[in-house]
């Protein structure tokens, strides 16, 4: 849970704070080196991942062939984040085409769910846990349209090093395993929670070895009788019988219907390089936005932390999180006005608004704390891929289908039920989407594949990387390692209300003076230590024909290459 502390009472711990680390090279708040190689780089949030993948690609399997195969083993050493009972959205640079190529693997709701029931159950949102916020799981049929249009070895062979792990057992990593114990201690009410994700009815701590055989044998089914098996046959029946159960609406028609989109990224230019995200039901766009006000201001690459650099970054933040609110839904059932809202007029217009010396007074969404993984690959042919799975909250909704080795996702949960809004819940409709991957290219041929996760922060730490790269001057590791910040809540006047107010979380690393100036603006600070962790990234160096790899530290990850 986020901890946050009065200005005053952790001014003192700050004043302490250091910005460099004692290392004899590398950038101020680097953690480590950056990791380089020649014929592939893998990047995930933990390293028995990181490394299925470099063996992958050693197997003569490709990028996206070696993403499948770390997601796989990510949905089962870290499901506190994901698994194949949520979504998936990815960015792939086809080295071969020499094109972008997205895909949004995002479920829908139900079809036999709509805004009555919760009016005639007097409920005013939908629950986060149980069978109401459980929408399609898109992410295996994600995993064979990439497969399907880019892969190389069989899906037996990209899913076995996930297959081997679950039945023969592995050692959880340390912040994961905070994380399940807590979980379990949450969802365990809920059945086959205590079944799937305890031995002997006790979570695993770290360095304990865990074993999923149910899993292992859904991920062997899936491999040899394809997606089908999954959405249509057994797998299906075994989830929408137990929800159906539960109470919930989930149905097989709405599981045999599902299908992913592949869709056009979209970008826009800052400092000379094309930011890319996916457009909507996602909230990539809002990081686009941001960035399209930012670019009207200049930055030296010593105003890293100063209160300058944090007011304008806080004010873009809440314009386009204004935006994000009014028009971010289903492109399939709403018009969204995408081309606008990335325009360089409307944001010369947006930038008018901002105060350089005083706190705004604009409505802004609340920040949600959803757990997810981020990863990202590169081959020797050239190929790159951004690949970013989420159950949502954590593991998701509590609901787990007997002997299937996985929860299903809570992501329904964020549709809203005012029938005039945009992301308003309609049968068969996807829902507003927190999680994004990124891109980043110059002259139309690729530069960095990148991530950062974290809910309703990731906009928001996407412009922060991008920032740190090309306004700051970092590399690649420094620019994930260096102290974040996120605004959260709306920016009413300091006599408001406490929930009223929004308000700059920071991590520690940012300097007293800049607490008091951002005070003195109008902003309430609060301290948020390690909230917004999980970036991974990959940067291609053509001339030298490297691979440049990044893991933070706020998490279990690690960058490998060969």
């Amino acid at each position: 849970m986020m901890k946050t502390l009065t200005t005053l009472s952790f001014l003192a711990f700050f004043s302490l704070s250091v910005l460099s680390q004692d290392r004899i090279t590398g950038f101020n708040h680097a953690t480590r080196s950056e990791v380089i190689a020649q014929n592939g780089m893998a990047c995930t949030s933990q390293p028995l991942a990181t490394q299925v993948a470099i063996d992958i690609l050693k197997n003569g399997g490709n990028a996206i062939d070696a993403a499948i195969a770390a997601n796989a083993t990510l949905g089962l050493m870290e499901p506190t984040g994901c698994g194949i009972g949520g979504d998936l959205f990815a960015i792939v640079w086809h080295a071969e085409s020499k094109k972008l190529y997205g895909l949004n693997a995002s479920g829908r709701s139900p079809q036999s769910l709509n805004i009555d029931h919760f009016k005639e159950n007097n409920l005013t949102k939908i629950p986060s846990y149980g069978p109401l916020p459980v929408s399609v799981p898109g992410c295996v049929d994600g995993w064979f349209e990439l497969h399907n249009r880019f892969g190389q070895l069989k899906m037996k062979e990209v899913l076995e090093p996930a297959i081997n792990y679950a039945e023969n057992g592995f050692p959880l990593s340390e912040l994961i395993a905070y994380y399940w114990q807590r979980s379990v201690q949450f969802h365990g009410k809920y059945p086959n929670v205590i079944d799937t994700y305890t031995t002997d009815s006790i979570a695993p701590a770290k360095g304990d070895i865990f074993k999923n055989p149910y899993l292992a044998e859904t991920y062997r089914l899936i491999a040899k009788h394809g997606r089908d098996y999954f959405y249509k046959g057994e797998i299906a029946h075994t989830i929408t019988r137990f929800i159906e159960e539960q109470g919930g609406f989930l149905r097989m028609e709405d599981m045999a219907q599902h299908y992913s989109q592949w869709v056009q990224p979209v970008s826009v230019d800052y400092r000379g390089y094309d930011i890319w995200e996916l457009p909507p039901n996602g909230q990539g766009i809002t990081a686009l936005q941001m960035l399209n006000i930012l670019k009207g201001y200049e930055f030296s690459k010593d105003e890293f932390g100063t209160a300058r650099h944090l007011h304008l970054v806080t004010e873009t933040k809440k314009l386009a999180f204004e935006d994000r609110a009014k028009y971010y839904a289903d492109m399939d059932m709403q018009d969204v006005p995408v081309k606008e809202l990335l325009s360089n007029k409307y944001a010369d217009e947006r930038r008018q608004l901002i105060d350089e010396n005083k706190a705004g007074k604009y409505e802004a969404g609340s920040i949600s704390r959803g757990e997810t993984i981020y990863l990202t690959v590169a081959d020797k042919w050239g190929n790159m891929i951004s690949l970013i799975q989420s159950n949502y909250r954590g593991m998701g909704s509590g609901m787990v289908p007997p002997k299937l080795g996985f929860m299903l996702q809570n992501r329904a949960e964020l549709f809203s039920l005012n029938p005039k809004d945009a992301n308003a819940l309609e049968p068969g409709k996807r829902p507003f989407h927190t999680i994004i991957p990124a891109f980043v290219t110059k002259d139309n041929q690729p530069v960095m594949s990148f991530g950062v996760m974290g809910g309703d922060f990731q906009p928001q730490g996407h412009v922060q990387v991008i920032m740190n790269l090309l306004d700051f001057g970092m590399n690649l590791q420094e620019a994930g390692d260096a102290p974040r910040f996120s605004h959260s809540g709306s920016s009413e006047p300091t006599g408001a209300k406490a929930k009223d107010r929004g308000q700059i979380n920071i991590e520690s690393g940012f300097t007293t003076p800049t607490i008091l100036q951002l005070n003195s603006m109008g902003h309430k600070v609060g301290y948020s230590p390690g909230g917004y962790g999980g970036y991974q990234a990959i940067w291609f160096d053509k001339e030298r024909g490297i691979y440049i790899g990044a893991s933070e530290s706020r998490k279990d990850g690690m960058a490998a290459g060969y």
